[in-house]
C-alpha cells in the first residue's frame, strides 16, 4: 500500500494519493488533476475513487474533472447533497481500494457532511485517518463557515457537533494512527495550525488544545469561537461551486491562454473593461506597470489574496505575468474559482514598455530613508493584520488591514504625503496598486516593510500581556 501526501504550500492544502494492487483513491484533489492521473499511470493503476472530506470553502476541488477523465466514483460523507452524480456514503461504510480499505466515519462539525476516512492497510492494520478539516495538527476546523451557506447552521451548533465528533468518533481511535489533515499553517480554515502536516493521534491528544480530555462542551465551544477572524469573502462562493459544479479546467485554460500583443491587449482592456491583474513580484511591479492594473504576486499567498481582494468571483481578468508564468497564473486563479481570465499580455510588461505605451510606477523607500522621514512625523499606514499590528508597530502608525482597504479608503489622505508598509512588501504593494488605481499618487511604499524597519531606531510599541504586569 502506498499513501502519499501531496502538499501545495501556497494554499496550505494537502491532497492524498492511496494506491494498492492496481487501484487508486484520491482524497480532496486540487483543481488541476493531471498530476494525479500521471502518478496513477506511472503506478500502472486505475483511479477508482475520489473521496471528498467535505464541500470545501477555501479552494475548488478537482473531483468533477478527475471523475470525468478517469471514470472514478466521487464519494461524500452522510448528509451531502451534491448537484452531480456521486456516492453518498453511510457512516461506517467500507470501500475497497485494491487490498487496502477505506472506512467512512461521519464527523460533522466543520460542516454537517464532514467525514474522516480511516485507511486500513493490506494486512488489516489501521494505518491513519484522513481528517479533512475536522482535525488539523494543533487545531480543529472552524465551525463558522457553513452558516454563510445555510443560515440555520450557527457556529455554536456546529461547534457542538464538532465536540461530539471529536470525542465520540476520533479520540477513541488508536493512538498510533497517523493524522493526515487537509490543511497546514497559513490556511484560513483554522486559527492556530501547526507547520507540521502530519502527526500521530496520540500526540495530538496530548498537545492539541481542542482534544483535552477534561474539556467540557461549553469550554470547547468558547475556546473554539474565541479569536476567529472574518472568513475570506470568496469562501461561500467556492462552497457553492463544489456543490453545484463548474466548468472543466480544460475549457478555462483554452479561453485564458490567448496571447495578446500590446496593441490587442489595450483594445480588449478598453472595450471589455476587465481587471488587469499583474502577477509579477512586487519589486518588479514597482519599477513599472500598466496604469490601473492590480498587483498580486505569484511569489506568496496568491490565491488567498485574489480571493480577498477581488470581490466578484466572475470578474473577467486580463493577465500580465513574467514570461512563462501565464499557465501557472491561470491555474492558481482557478483553484479559488476565478475562472474568467480571457487572455494575457504576450511578452509581458517588457513588450508593453517596448511598444511605447504609458507606464506607471510606485515610489519605494528603504528602511533607512523611512527612519529619516519618520522624524518629520509623517502619516504612516500599516496594512498588516490587526493581530500583527497589535503585537508590535511603529508608534503613531494607523492600521488598515489590507483585506479591509476598500472599506476604509477615507483613512488614506489625499491632501498630504503618507507612507505605506506591511511586513515585507508583498501586501503593501497590493495596497499601493489599489491606491494608484483609485487615484492616489501622494505616497511611498517601504521596501522590506516592518521587518526592515525593525532594524532601525524608529520608535515601536509592543503588546504587553496583562499577566506580565502583575
Amino acid at each position: 500500500m502506498k499513501l502519499k501526501q501531496i502538499y501545495t504550500g501556497c494554499i496550505a492544502h494537502a491532497a492524498y494519493y492511496l494506491e494498492s494492487n492496481g487501484e487508486v483513491a484520491i482524497f480532496d484533489p486540487l483543481r488541476e488533476v493531471q498530476p494525479y492521473i500521471d502518478q496513477a499511470n506511472d503506478d500502472v493503476s486505475k483511479i477508482k475513487y475520489v473521496f471528498e472530506t467535505h464541500f470545501h470553502a477555501d479552494f475548488v476541488s478537482g473531483h468533477l474533472d478527475l471523475a470525468a477523465k478517469t471514470g472514478a466514483t466521487i464519494v461524500y460523507g452522510p448528509t451531502a447533497k451534491p448537484g452531480f452524480e456521486a456516492h453518498v456514503a453511510t457512516d461506517g461504510e467500507v470501500f475497497n481500494v485494491g487490498k487496502a480499505k477505506v472506512k467512512a466515519i461521519h464527523t460533522p462539525g466543520h460542516t454537517m457532511e464532514s467525514t474522516t476516512y480511516l485507511v486500513i492497510d493490506e494486512d488489516g492494520k489501521e494505518h491513519g485517518i484522513i481528517t479533512g478539516d475536522t482535525l488539523f495538527i494543533g487545531d480543529v476546523g472552524r465551525p463558522d463557515l457553513a452558516q454563510h451557506v445555510i443560515a440555520d447552521l450557527t457556529e455554536e451548533k456546529l461547534a457542538g457537533h464538532l465536540f461530539d465528533s471529536l470525542r465520540n468518533k476520533i479520540m477513541p481511535l488508536s493512538n498510533d494512527l497517523i493524522v493526515y489533515p487537509n490543511h497546514g499553517a497559513g490556511s484560513a480554515c483554522g486559527k492556530m495550525m501547526s507547520k507540521e502536516t502530519t502527526d500521530t493521534l496520540g500526540n495530538q491528544k496530548k498537545t492539541n488544545y481542542a482534544l483535552r480530555a477534561d474539556m467540557t462542551k461549553e469550554e470547547f465551544i468558547k475556546e473554539l469561537l474565541t479569536g476567529l477572524t472574518t472568513p475570506p469573502g470568496y469562501f461561500p462562493k467556492n462552497v457553492l461551486m463544489n456543490i453545484q459544479g463548474y466548468e472543466s479546467l480544460d475549457t478555462i485554460m483554452e479561453r485564458a491562454t490567448r496571447a495578446y500583443t500590446p496593441e490587442e491587449f489595450e483594445v480588449v482592456a478598453n472595450e471589455e473593461r476587465p481587471l488587469v491583474l499583474d502577477t509579477r513580484p512586487n519589486a518588479e511591479f514597482a519599477k513599472g506597470f500598466i496604469p490601473n492594473s492590480i498587483n498580486i504576486g505569484l511569489d506568496s499567498n496568491f490565491a488567498m489574496w485574489v480571493g480577498e481582494m477581488i470581490p466578484d468571483i466572475k470578474q473577467t481578468i486580463l493577465l500580465v505575468t513574467e514570461p512563462g508564468k501565464e499557465e501557472e497564473s491561470i491555474i492558481r486563479l482557478s483553484r479559488v474559482g476565478y475562472d474568467n481570465a480571457i487572455g494575457y499580455l504576450k511578452g509581458g510588461f517588457p513588450a508593453w514598455k517596448a511598444s511605447g505605451k504609458e507606464v506607471d510606477t510606485v515610489q519605494r523607500i528603504d528602511a533607512a530613508e523611512f527612519a529619516k522621514r519618520y522624524k518629520q512625523d509623517p502619516v504612516v499606514i500599516d496594512v498588516r493584520k490587526q493581530s500583527e499590528f497589535d503585537s508590535e508597530h511603529v508608534v503613531g502608525a494607523i492600521n488598515v488591514p489590507l483585506n479591509q482597504i476598500n472599506k476604509h479608503l477615507a483613512q488614506f489622505p489625499k491632501n498630504k504625503p503618507f507612507i505605506v508598509h506591511c511586513a515585507g512588501g508583498y501586501r503593501s504593494m497590493i495596497a499601493a496598486s489599489i491606491l494608484k488605481q483609485r487615484g492616489w499618487d501622494n505616497f511611498v511604499d517601504v521596501e522590506g516593510g516592518f521587518s526592515a524597519i525593525k532594524d532601525t531606531d524608529v520608535k515601536r510599541t509592543e503588546y504587553v500581556c496583562p499577566s506580565t504586569l502583575l
